[in-house]
């Protein structure tokens, strides 16, 4: 009897609280993991802030780059505490245009930037940031610039092999200001008042760095060292890191290093195979990333690696680097003058994108894309190689084309389902 009753009281609790539940229209499990989460019904469970938006794949916070297209090949744009590493092209015409997109894009969006060189003051670099396209205006200019580089249709169906049409399409069009990302006209200048109403702070490492300063053996560089309490200064200062609770409004810090590693940082890896300083570089980035992993922070860093002479060294930069993008350009080359890469100024590689939450990096399997930059626009395109050459063509193209084949590798050379073989 008295288990029966004890059974009916609590049966009777239950129902109760799942009549109260219902009539709320949560059920008791919701209710429990918002008491437990700290949230009322009234709010939003996650903190908004202004350019960002979650990952579809794991929550995590991303940030655009300031390229929608390269937001798409990194999984969706670059998360919040991690290293973007930008291998320059031979000659630096192309890479300084992505740093200057990425801070652009901080600016849009009212985030901080931290912007640090050893050959040219942050406050010039912002002088020569891209102007923003929105809306109206964007699709305008962006439909102008297409028709002035664009192909006949008929030329088009007789170029491109059919392979190609089964890939999926590079997103190279505009989109909404709203929309998580946005578009640069490269030809023009972003408006004075824009930057003046940002919040950006500059490391110029010639007004850092005293001549007569010593250099100790087995350490960082100065300049390294100076750049590393600089952020860690701002980060701290400014509450990225979340330590001061007074800061209502949450914000990131976009970090834009330029030319690390070269000998304008008074780092030597670029002049000599195993120099004095070869631990610096790598001392220095694993000291960055614990900063960023423990901060509301996203960095870019420009590294000329065509210039550093030890392979081992560019292995580490690359572990220590969360995403690795490598540019190489046709100029100064043969591809230059090649009529099979006459719609492109370059390649674009993808050597590492992050797997967050887990032990290993992923490889991107897209291994065939090319960028061009057009009179206004820098776009990046899967790299479409002629099905067939005219007798015009020289031999040594023809064995260039054959190379290409080879290099591309599974992104042109296979099937858009992933099959080595034909099925016919």
């Amino acid at each position: 009897m008295a288990a029966a009753a004890t059974c009916g009281s609590v049966a009777a609790s239950t129902g109760s609280a799942v009549a109260t539940a219902s009539k709320n229209n949560v059920t008791s499990f919701q209710r429990r993991g918002r008491r437990a989460s700290g949230t009322n019904d009234s709010g939003p469970r996650l903190v908004s802030i202004t350019g960002t938006r979650p990952s579809v794949r794991n929550g995590q916070l991303l940030v655009s780059t300031g390229l929608p297209a390269l937001d798409q090949l990194l999984g969706g744009g670059l998360a919040v505490g991690t290293v973007l590493l930008i291998e320059e092209d031979k000659y630096n015409i192309y890479s300084p245009l992505l740093f200057k997109y990425f801070l652009a894009e901080g600016i849009v969006n009212g985030h901080t930037l931290l912007v640090a060189s050893a050959k040219e003051d942050p406050a010039n670099i912002l002088q020569e940031l891209p102007a923003p396209l929105l809306d109206d205006k964007c699709k305008k200019e962006f439909d102008e610039d297409v028709y002035n580089h664009k192909t006949p249709e008929s030329n088009i169906k007789m170029k491109i092999a059919w392979r190609y049409q089964l890939l999926p399409k590079m997103e190279i069009g505009p989109v909404s200001s709203s929309r998580f990302g946005h578009y640069y006209d490269a030809s023009k200048r972003m408006p004075q008042e824009l930057i003046e109403a940002s919040n950006w702070h500059g490391f110029f490492l010639p007004e850092k760095i005293s001549s007569t300063l010593k250099v100790e053996p087995c350490s960082l560089t100065p300049g390294y060292t100076k750049l590393l309490q600089f952020i860690q200064n701002i980060i701290y200062e400014e509450g990225f890191d979340g330590s001061n609770p007074q800061k209502k409004q949450r914000n990131i810090l976009r970090i834009g290093i330029q030319n690390l590693g070269s000998p304008l940082w008074g780092d030597d890896i670029c002049c000599a195979e195993n120099g004095g300083n070869s631990h610096s570089l790598t001392k220095f980035l694993y000291v960055l990333r614990g900063l960023l992993r423990t901060s509301l922070s996203a960095c870019i860093i420009t590294m000329p690696t065509h210039l550093i002479q030890n392979k081992a060294i560019i292995a580490r930069v690359t572990t220590l680097s969360d995403i690795v993008v490598g540019l190489e350009s046709f100029i100064g080359s043969e591809r230059e003058t090649n009529p099979l890469y006459k719609d492109y100024h370059g390649l674009i590689h993808i050597r590492q994108i992050p797997r967050l939450n887990n032990l290993i990096c992923d490889e991107s399997d897209v291994k065939d894309l090319a960028f061009k930059l057009k009179r206004k626009l820098f776009t990046i395109e899967r790299l479409h190689l002629p099905p067939d050459l005219s007798d015009t063509v020289s031999r040594s193209s023809k064995m260039d084309l054959a190379e290409s084949a080879k290099r591309l590798g599974p992104g042109c050379g296979m099937m858009a389902g992933g099959k080595k073989h034909l099925d016919f």
